[in-house]
């Protein structure tokens, strides 16, 4: 399932039914993104962008919290 990842400059707007219109029109559709997330990227000291963060976030959003065992 497709995740957008969206850090917006300063000053700029946009809204997550223009970037997947945006999307539709110049991707297959199993490539346009299901979720959008409006946020910071995560970065190393170096740089780079922390994708094992993000995909915990995915991994996260999809399951919803977890419960304590009873």
């Amino acid at each position: 399932m497709p995740h957008a990842f969206v850090t917006l400059r300063a000053g700029s707007t946009v809204d997550a039914e223009r970037l997947v219109a945006y999307t539709r029109e110049r991707l297959a559709g199993f490539k346009v993104p299901k979720h959008i997330v409006f946020d910071a990227l995560p970065r190393t000291s170096t740089g780079k962008i922390q994708k094992t963060v993000l995909r915990a976030r995915v991994r996260d959003a999809l399951t919803g919290p977890m419960e304590e065992p009873s």
